[in-house]
């Protein structure tokens, strides 16, 4: 990378170096750029037997309905009993 395009970087982004500096910023981009280019190297194909997609919806369990707790039981603590359920509120 060129001392020239890396003023104009700093420029661009109002940022003011003195000499040492900016040779420091030049090499530090010089590495972020080389690094970029490495991971363009990488093959980043999507594939979708990687992620658990290959289940199959005839290979899940059958949904059997059970009976659920009856509501007088599960109401018989709470102080409002219009079958509401209260809780304590979550977010400020």
């Amino acid at each position: 990378m060129e001392l020239k395009t890396i003023q104009h970087l700093c420029e661009l982004s109002k940022l003011n170096y003195e000499d040492e500096a900016l040779e420091k910023v030049m090499s530090e981009m010089t590495d972020i750029i080389e690094l970029m280019d490495t991971i363009k190297s990488f093959d980043l194909t999507y594939d979708d037997t990687k992620d658990n997609n290959s289940i199959k919806f005839c290979e899940t369990r059958e949904d059997v309905a059970k009976p659920s707790f009856p509501t007088e039981k599960l109401l018989s603590n709470a102080e409002n009993t219009d079958n509401c359920y209260v809780v304590p509120k979550v977010v400020e």
